[in-house]
């Protein structure tokens, strides 16, 4: 909660200094900013939060009884940072650059029962400790099965075991790091950047000459290289309440041949990268096959409609039409709640939008995982600018339908999506406040929030709404009658449910391999960087949910059924359902999450993301539907 003080005066000053911080912070491009450090540089290692997979709540590093600095500053966080539960603050690890340092104090501490619960807690709930050297986060190295090595993020507060042939477990916190920094050296000068940065923990059960000299320690447990830490032979550091624990760390630099602009791979690598790669080429495969059946299917049949409607001339040979062509009359009928669903279409515009534009700057590199929180900045900040596309598109649409409260239908587009969004996080954010972790945004945070939406956002959707509606309204290709023509009895599989449910399969079926690395990503605490890919699999989400949508919005005309506009939205949109579905299974098959606000957290943040999923992809499927019905009916001759 520590940024609360903070954000109030960036509010007050209306944002703009923040959100042009976020903004160029957002879209900082690797490496157009490297930093050259000579040999005896001050080198600042900063504290980032503690983070646990098994609980996914995030705690301020000095949560725990760590070394204190006098004074504790916070990094200039951005909005998205924020939102992640980062808290970046600084620390007593001080290096100097290339030069080597062996069982470094960092403070002594001494327990008391608070600090040791919380230790236990976090040993037992498996919290890993972030650290920050010149923008890279430290890594654990971990060896392959082929011998290659990958990493960790954090390392571990402290593990539980058994020790001196006791049967009872106890609790040992790593209280000694040994840091290895990686440095490239400039042949031409003597700088050197920084490109790895790693630790190997280690508890330590410390010893020293009696007294205690807080200017000048003697441990004995040191030794002069430290050789002995390394091994391993030393007693560990057990957690108890009036126990000394004295931290203590070595630093060792390295050179290494690898390249500034290239010191992030390491971390990008995922543990199963081939399967990833082949599982994606075979669902888009698969996708891009069925999607040219499907495309070639429909091309075929309705040419052949059409060419046979317009070769009707005689009365007779009219009234034995049949298909879709019969509807003709009432297929543009405004449907029931015509109001909401242009507030469902103008939402969906705005996060399409969003969607489109993000994915294109993260395609680019602007939005790299060197930069944390810019990801989610960015998305912030264009879900607020893209609400001038949704008003226009919403209130096109409105006056198509010949609505007449445009005002009113404009502050539902510009308020409903938003405001159920906020009531979930809202409660969200209370539980993670509950549970006292740094994930909960603070109140500033929240307040800047409601500041982008009313203050931006809502004016936008407006300012859209009146260039839309100050537009000639959509011309249908064909009248309407004025009285509704009766709708036959539907076979069992047109039925609403069954083909809205069938509906969603394909386009859900574009995106659940992509979808396992994202929540793996998200909750497993990697790093997702393959965008490239994930724009072509948005690219065939799009055109499934078009294709899938204009399949059977077909099939159903056909059977004389015109109550399409909301089914079309609903069948598309139906692939949401089997994404949170997807969510379930993850949660019980991947997830090691035991606590129940934990649980919470999961389902209401993929709650929101299914949410989301289902007005993106119902509009993608409306839009594609909407030209697919005025093209077909423009195309035949109609008396």
């Amino acid at each position: 909660m520590g940024s609360a003080t903070r954000l109030p005066a960036a509010v007050s000053a209306m944002l703009v200094a923040f959100l042009f911080a976020s903004v160029v912070d957002g879209f900082y491009l690797p490496g157009v900013a490297p930093q050259d450090f000579m040999k005896g540089d001050n080198l600042q290692v900063k504290v980032n939060k503690l983070s646990s997979i098994k609980t996914q709540l995030p705690y301020d590093y000095y949560f725990l009884n760590y070394c204190k600095p006098d004074k504790i500053m916070n990094s200039a966080e951005n909005l998205g940072e924020v939102l992640r539960g980062d808290r970046i603050e600084n620390s007593l690890y001080l290096f100097k650059m290339r030069t080597d340092e062996s069982c470094k104090l960092a403070c002594k501490t001494k327990l008391d029962a608070e600090s040791a619960r919380n230790f236990k807690e976090k040993i037992d709930d498996e919290y890993r400790v972030n650290m920050i050297l010149d923008n890279l986060p430290v890594a654990v190295i971990r060896k392959r099965r082929d011998g290659s090595k990958t990493y960790e993020h954090g390392f571990l507060v402290g593990f539980r075991a058994s020790y001196s042939g006791s049967k009872e477990e106890k609790y040992f916190i790593n209280n000694h790091l040994q840091f290895k920094v990686m440095y490239h050296k400039d042949v031409e000068t003597d700088s050197a950047r920084i490109v790895g940065f790693e630790v190997t923990p280690y508890s330590v059960n410390h010893e020293y000459k009696q007294p205690w000299d807080e200017k000048n320690p003697q441990l004995i447990t040191c030794g002069t290289d430290s050789k002995n830490i390394i091994q391993g032979s030393t007693v560990p550091q057990e957690v108890e309440a009036d126990k000394e624990v004295i931290f203590t760390y070595d630093v060792l630099f390295e050179t290494s041949e690898i390249k500034w602009a290239s010191r992030w791979d390491t971390y990008l690598l995922m543990s199963d990268d081939q399967i990833h790669w082949f599982s994606i080429i075979n669902s888009l495969m698969i996708v891009l096959f069925l999607s040219g059946m499907v495309a070639m299917i429909m091309m075929r049949t309705l040419y052949k409609d059409i060419a046979n409607y317009n070769q009707l001339e005689t009365q007779d040979e009219a009234q034995e039409e049949t298909g879709w062509k019969l509807v003709h009359g009432d297929v543009f009928r405004p449907p029931v709640n015509s109001g909401l669903l242009c507030v469902y279409v103008g939402t969906g515009v705005q996060f399409f939008g969003m969607t489109l534009v993000t994915m294109i700057f993260a395609l680019l590199g602007f939005l790299s995982p060197s930069n944390r929180g810019g990801l989610m900045t960015a998305m912030v900040l264009l879900w607020v600018f893209m609400g001038l596309f949704a008003g226009y598109s919403s209130s096109r649409l409105y006056k198509m339908f010949k609505g007449t409260e445009w005002k009113k239908n404009t502050l539902k587009t510009a308020v409903m999506f938003p405001a159920i969004l906020f009531s979930i996080f809202f409660v969200l954010n209370a539980l993670i406040w509950g549970e006292k972790s740094s994930g909960a945004i603070p109140f500033g945070t929240m307040f800047a929030l409601v500041v982008l939406w009313f203050g931006i956002s809502v004016p936008l959707v407006f300012v859209g709404s009146y260039l839309g509606y100050k537009k000639p309204a959509i011309e249908d290709p064909v009248k309407t009658n004025k009285i509704p023509r009766q709708i036959p009895e539907q076979a069992w599989y047109m039925q609403p449910v069954f083909s809205i449910l069938i509906g969603g399969i394909l386009p859900f079926g574009a995106v659940f391999i992509e979808l396992f690395f994202i929540l793996t990503s998200i909750w497993l605490n990697q790093f997702y960087y393959i965008f490239g890919f994930l724009f072509i699999v948005f690219v065939i989400l799009l055109i499934t949910c078009a294709e899938i949508t204009i399949v059977l919005c077909y099939f159903q005309l056909c059977s004389e059924d015109y109550h399409w506009w909301w089914r079309a939205y609903l069948t598309a949109g139906s692939s949401a359902l089997y994404l949170f579905l997807y969510a379930v299974f993850y949660f019980f098959t991947k997830l090691d999450i035991t606590k129940v606000v934990s649980g919470i957290l999961y389902f209401g943040y993929m709650l929101i993301i299914s949410y989301a999923f289902f007005v993106l992809t119902g509009t993608i499927g409306f839009y594609a539907c909407f030209w697919f019905v005025r093209k077909i009916y423009s195309s035949v001759k109609i008396d």
